[in-house]
């Protein structure tokens, strides 16, 4: 059976957070600034009748519960942060797939910044993650 998903989308654009990101040791001395765009796909349908934030995501609180995660995430590779940012959108009630970028700046010379864009639904198989810590 084809899953189907509605078009509409809520988005946050250059979502800036903190967070110990990276494999060198000068990457790790201390919390580094992330950029983060979502795309949201979930069905607003209801809170368009209803006008009530319970009907929706509530963007306000989603970019506060990824800001508190990475406060106290430390990460080594990106493509994991992602994936955990990924799986913590996707628990958000009502939300059908994330589109998210995320974007490292000054992690290489000569480059405005480099990162990762993945794409996930709610019913991937993708490995999930347990919001936990990585031992480094």
């Amino acid at each position: 059976m084809e899953e189907t998903y509605t078009a509409d989308t809520i988005f946050i654009s250059g979502l800036e957070i903190e967070t110990i990101i990276g494999v060198y040791d000068w990457e790790r001395e201390k919390p580094r600034p992330l950029f983060i765009d979502l795309e949201i796909g979930c069905d607003i349908s209801s809170s368009s009748r209803s006008d009530d934030i319970a009907d929706t995501i509530d963007y306000d609180l989603l970019s506060k519960e990824i800001g508190s995660f990475a406060s106290t995430a430390k990460f080594q590779l990106i493509e994991t942060f992602a994936e955990a940012i990924a799986q913590i959108v996707l628990s958000q009630n009502g939300c059908e797939w994330v589109k998210l970028k995320i974007n490292k700046p000054g992690a290489i010379k000569n480059a405005a910044g480099v990162g990762i864009s993945i794409f996930r639904t709610a019913v991937s198989t993708a490995a999930t993650c347990n919001h936990g810590q990585l031992n480094t």
